[in-house]
């Protein structure tokens, strides 16, 4: 019997890196799940790999407050109920506070941190009649600032702290709202430094584990904060960085 059995999850992102592992592991563990991104064919390619019948792929901007409505919309129209969003989506842009463009501030902030309100806002209405809870997926950056990712950082310390926010509005509803604060994932979005062998021995001596983690590594994370095992933990930022945050400072391998 699996801990997800019978409920239904949104996992935005879930085409690739850590949305898709996330969306692999609610369904090995018995949920329906909905997978959003912006790329249909990428969407279509992921969902011929998982289960059929319970996944359910859906193109989305999470920047746009009408694309999160209609996937939470066409979520719940499907499987007839929504416990578990898990807010994945996210870009990542590289540049100090004077090189960042105002086109490049607003791209960031909207997609990272904004379409993790849109996408909740969308959801809750759903996740209060089922006592549901948000998985949202920040970063090592929630946490401390870093160099050269000025609008990367601001965007995912707002996700840590409106994740509080949300912990501190919907208790009273049952609804828990927590964040997991990956540190160097193997993804996409970090091809450059682990094809840089200079790089990657400068990011270890910042990672007391030397090593990066694996998408699946962070999606345990993530199914243990939407399942009933961490029924008391809400408003929680949990670190799932190989040690980094134990050290006295960020990701100082982006100078």
């Amino acid at each position: 019997m699996g801990r997800f059995d019978g409920k239904a999850a949104i996992v935005t992102g879930g085409g690739s890196g850590i949305g898709l592992a996330a969306a692999k592991r609610l369904l090995e563990e018995g949920a329906s799940v909905t997978i959003s991104g912006r790329d249909q064919a990428r969407l279509d390619e992921a969902a011929a790999r998982l289960p059929r019948g319970r996944v359910l792929a859906v193109a989305a901007d999470v920047s746009a407050r009408a694309d999160c409505d209609a996937l939470v919309a066409a979520a719940a129209e499907r499987f007839g109920r929504l416990d578990t969003l898990v807010n994945a989506a996210g870009m990542n842009l590289v540049g100090s506070v004077a090189e960042t463009s105002d086109e490049d501030w607003r791209a960031c902030l909207d997609s990272d941190l904004g379409g993790v309100f849109y996408m909740t806002r969308a959801a809750l209405p759903y996740l209060v009649r089922t006592r549901g809870s948000i998985v949202n997926v920040g970063s090592v950056s929630s946490l401390g600032g870093g160099w050269s990712h000025a609008a990367y950082c601001a965007a995912k310390a707002g996700v840590a702290n409106l994740t509080r926010s949300v912990a501190c509005d919907m208790g009273r509803h049952g609804v828990r709202a927590n964040t997991v604060a990956p540190g160097l994932t193997v993804t996409g979005m970090v091809d450059a430094i682990m094809g840089d062998e200079a790089l990657l021995e400068k990011a270890w001596e910042r990672i007391p584990l030397r090593r990066a983690g694996q998408p699946e590594e962070v999606s345990a994370a993530i199914a243990f904060l939407a399942s009933d095992e961490a029924a008391w933990i809400t408003g929680a930022t949990l670190a799932v960085d190989g040690g980094q945050t134990c050290t006295d400072g960020g990701p100082e391998w982006g100078k």
